[in-house]
């Protein structure tokens, strides 16, 4: 008897790290069903999509991916279409209308389904043979029981990301994520101490903490805190690195501080999600932090954290935001000079009460001033970059690029989302090396190399 060749899946990852690690998840309990995961899509049996649905240009950008794998189908290159991710949770009844030739629909909450879902083995309705949505039922923020161990990565070797939380109970009036992920749910520091052996066993040298609030960690567990996980994961052997992303401002206390600033692992680098700095915006937001909280924050992390690298994203065009706001933001971006910040155009989000604001900003301006945004942050960076030149600095190597020039990065450089520092000489991905900086190219550093296996 001839035996059946096992189905091969291309997974398609969008969105955000939290996202990835949901991708890994998904992959993992796929080959341990029996597929071959990892295939291009044109030679795939199932394509699953893995969606982002926090914005616009995310949801477009999805659409066009979901789209692009049902024009394969439709050729005869694939059988079945999975949609997954935040815009399945978000949108799921919806995408069978918008995207016709989709086979199943999973969200967030139910990426345990994801099996069923690709194997085509998922219970149909009786009257025309189309699948159940696997996010039918109320989205109420998936178990934090289960973790993310045991994930296929999809990250290099040397570096991966460690999520802490699931879903955020803050309020910002403009976010999708809470009613998409629930609310907050902490894992128990066991679970993430366990994960994190598990991921330096497999080779990670730089874990990335992860969550929608990275800050709240622990509140909904009762003796549990970020300081305290932190100096627990700074105690492991074999990690160089960890980075702390989506610090919200509001929880950033004095202990988290005191810990990043105490331990040697904890490289001294925060991502900052501060918004606005307008209290008239800020309220407008939902934002529990005014202009004067959050400077007082900033001025404590850089006082208490020499040499800290600190990264932001901000929002403008919000519905309200008047040319005095926008006044407001642009002169402290040029006052405060951040080492890295991201801008992102206010988008209306169903659901959100920012749809329901007044005032609102006609798109062409809210570009404009996000361009002014990064006119003046693009000239801050740069004029960094070159009093950087002549520095020695240890970097980690992730591999080579596309014209083959070997690219690494500084610990105030977190993956995907930071610049980078290109290498004159050739090193192996994942390995540790002190270089000095000699030039700068935009925002990117470029450096000669000494010895491997860097201090």
């Amino acid at each position: 008897m001839r035996t059946k060749p096992p189905l091969t899946v291309c997974l398609v990852s969008l969105g955000c790290p939290k996202n990835l690690v949901d991708s890994e998840k998904m992959l993992a309990a796929l080959a341990e069903a029996g597929c071959v995961v990892g295939a291009p899509m044109d030679q795939a049996d199932v394509v699953v999509v893995n969606t982002c649905g926090f914005l616009s240009a995310a949801r477009t950008e999805s659409l066009g991916v979901i789209a692009e794998a049902v024009a394969c189908k439709k050729r005869g290159r694939i059988r079945r279409v999975v949609v997954a991710g935040c815009l399945a949770s978000r949108d799921a009844e919806k995408l069978y209308r918008m995207v016709p030739g989709i086979d199943a629909v999973v969200g967030v909450d139910n990426r345990g389904d994801i099996v069923q879902a690709v194997t085509g083995k998922g219970r149909k309705t009786r009257l025309d043979g189309k699948p159940l949505s696997y996010a039918a039922r109320p989205v109420r923020g998936v178990s934090c029981d289960s973790g993310d161990a045991g994930r296929f990565r999809l990250t290099p070797r040397h570096t991966a990301y460690l999520r802490i939380a699931e879903g955020c109970s803050q309020k910002c009036t403009f976010c999708t994520i809470p009613a998409i992920r629930g609310p907050l749910r902490s894992k128990p520091p066991a679970m993430v101490l366990n994960e994190a052996r598990e991921l330096i066993a497999d080779g990670a040298v730089e874990l990335n903490v992860i969550g929608q609030d990275t800050t709240s960690y622990g509140r909904d567990l009762g003796g549990a805190s970020l300081s305290r996980l932190l100096r627990a994961l700074n105690r492991l052997d074999g990690a160089r690195w960890i980075r702390l992303m989506y610090a919200y401002p509001l929880r950033f206390t004095d202990a988290v501080i005191g810990a990043m600033a105490d331990s040697e692992r904890v490289v001294k680098y925060v991502d900052l999600p501060i918004q606005h700095v307008s209290n008239r915006v800020l309220r407008r937001m939902g934002r529990r932090v005014g202009r004067r909280s959050t400077e007082q924050l900033l001025e404590k992390l850089r006082r208490r954290i020499p040499g800290v690298t600190i990264r932001t994203t901000f929002i403008v065009g919000l519905p309200g935001e008047r040319e005095r706001d926008f006044a407001e933001l642009l002169a402290f971006v040029k006052d405060f000079r951040f080492d890295a910040l991201g801008v992102f155009e206010f988008s209306p989000e169903e659901g959100t009460p920012a749809v329901r604001l007044d005032e609102p900003v006609p798109p062409d301006v809210s570009r404009m001033r996000a361009e002014q945004v990064m006119l003046a942050q693009q000239e801050i960076a740069f004029a960094a970059n070159r009093r950087r030149i002549g520095r020695r600095i240890t970097v980690l190597v992730d591999g080579t690029d596309a014209q083959g020039r070997c690219v690494a990065r500084h610990a105030g450089q977190a993956p995907d989302i930071d610049s980078v520092c290109y290498l004159r000489s050739p090193h192996p991905a994942g390995s540790f090396v002190r270089a000095r900086i000699t030039d700068c190219e935009g925002y990117d550093l470029i450096a000669d190399c000494g010895v491997r296996n860097a201090d």
